[in-house]
C-alpha cells in the first residue's frame, strides 16, 4: 500500500510541475510565436534572426516564471549558475528550432508564412521537450532531502 502512496505522490508532483511548466510555456510561446511573426512579417527581419530575438525575450520570461513559480520548491543553486545554465539549455532548444526553420526555409525552399509557422511550431515543440527534461536535470535541482544522523541520535536508535 505504501508503494502506491509513494507512486501517487511522485506522479502528482510531476503532473503539478508539468501543469505549471505548461502554463509558463504557453505564455512564453505566445511571446515567442507572436514576437517571431512580428519581427519576421511586421518588421521584415530574416527567418532565423526573428526567431532568435523573440526566443531571448521569451526565455527571460520563462526563466523568471519557472524559477519563482514552477520550481520554486526546488533547491536554489545560485541565480548566476541557474541563469547561465538556463540560457545555455535554451540556446540548445533554440538551435533545435533554428535547424527545423532553416531546413524548411533553405533546404525545402518553403518561404510562405504557413510553412514558416509550421516549422516554428514543430521546432518549438521539439525544443520544449528538450528544455523540460534538461531544466529538471541541471537547472532546478531537487531539494536535498537526505537526513544525516548525528552520533547521539544513531546511538540512541541502536540501543
Amino acid at each position: 500500500m505504501e508503494l502506491f502512496r509513494r507512486l501517487y505522490r511522485r506522479f502528482a508532483l510531476l503532473v503539478h510541475e508539468l501543469a505549471k511548466f505548461g502554463t509558463i510555456g504557453a505564455i512564453a510561446f505566445v511571446i515567442d510565436f507572436g514576437g517571431t511573426n512580428l519581427l519576421r512579417y511586421g518588421i521584415g527581419l530574416g527567418p532565423l534572426s526573428s526567431k532568435a530575438i523573440a526566443t531571448v525575450v521569451a526565455a527571460t520570461f520563462a526563466y523568471l516564471g519557472n524559477r519563482y513559480w514552477t520550481w520554486r520548491h526546488r533547491e536554489q543553486s545560485g541565480l548566476a549558475r541557474e541563469y547561465v545554465l538556463f540560457f545555455i539549455l535554451n540556446g540548445i532548444g533554440l538551435l533545435i528550432s533554428l535547424l527545423v526553420i532553416g531546413f524548411v526555409t533553405y533546404t525545402l525552399g518553403l518561404n510562405d508564412p504557413l510553412s514558416y509557422n509550421f516549422a516554428l511550431i514543430l521546432g518549438t515543440g521539439l525544443g520544449t521537450l528538450f528544455r523540460f527534461w534538461s531544466y529538471k536535470k541541471w537547472v532546478f535541482l531537487e531539494p536535498d532531502t537526505s537526513v544525516t544522523l548525528t552520533e547521539p541520535e544513531t546511538a540512541s536508535r541502536s540501543g
